[in-house]
């Protein structure tokens, strides 16, 4: 059997240097790279698309969800990290293992067997990683990450103005623009803050603060006009929802 062509991606030099020395002989696995941050991480995999990957959680620019989030094909993947209430989330996700800092040789040797042993028997799918991938840490979305051609791009939460359906995908509206996401408005709806955001139709989430007035449009429908000059129309549903939030 070939080696497997794994990458290291951690902000710690110091702990990407302890995988490597660990796995310096052991003939099963080969580093083909390393890298230091979610970004750098995603062109890597995407260009090179190795069998495993070494992943810490809590990284700066793009944690190691979010980073597995932006990738079409999702290798194999052993967690690398010193936070432990994300272990139960990264099974989910069916990663090969979770490995608390610090860890021995053999922890990480132990994970690794796995792996090969997973990649051999062709036991690599699952159909809920991408569902799962996208849950937030903790709370309420912060941030939403999205990629167009090699450009990642980070948009905060406080900066959207209101999000539109478009089949498989939404689009997101902010101040700067708006950028295309695969996911539906079931998840951010049920993911953004309730107290912020307004299911408005089942193609429009709506930012509150962004509604300036509320206006008949047919006998019995309604639409909603945002600071921008957005006209947005509002559901029977929707009206249900606008006139318990908003008092109208």
């Amino acid at each position: 059997m070939e080696p497997l062509r794994s990458i290291i991606i951690d902000d710690e030099e110091l702990a990407r240097d302890l995988i490597r020395n660990f796995l310096r002989d052991f003939p099963g696995v080969q580093v083909i790279a390393e890298c230091e941050n979610g970004f750098e991480g995603v062109k890597v995999i995407s260009d090179l698309k190795p069998d495993l990957v070494f992943l810490d959680i809590m990284m700066p620019k793009l944690n190691g969800f979010e980073m597995l989030e932006l990738l079409d094909e999702l290798p194999q993947v052993i967690f690398t990290t010193a936070h432990e209430e994300h272990a139960i989330r990264a099974f989910e996700l069916n990663a090969v293992d979770y490995l608390l800092k610090p860890f021995s040789r053999e922890r990480l040797l132990n994970a690794v067997e796995k792996a090969s042993l997973r990649i051999t028997s062709g036991n690599i799918k699952d159909e809920n990683v991408e569902k799962l991938i996208r849950q937030p840490l903790s709370g309420p979305l912060e941030r939403i990450v999205v990629k167009s051609g090699n450009k990642i791009k980070v948009i905060p939460v406080d900066k959207i103005l209101y999000l539109e359906a478009q089949d498989d995908y939404v689009m997101i509206y902010t101040s700067e623009g708006k950028s295309l996401k695969k996911g539906t408005m079931k998840y951010y709806e049920d993911n953004l803050d309730s107290s912020v955001f307004i299911r408005a139709h089942r193609s429009y989430l709506v930012r509150i603060d962004q509604v300036t007035t509320i206006e008949p449009f047919t006998k019995e429908n309604y639409i909603m006009k945002l600071k921008n000059g957005t006209t947005i129309r509002i559901s029977r549903s929707g009206m249900k929802n606008v006139r318990g939030r908003l008092d109208f």
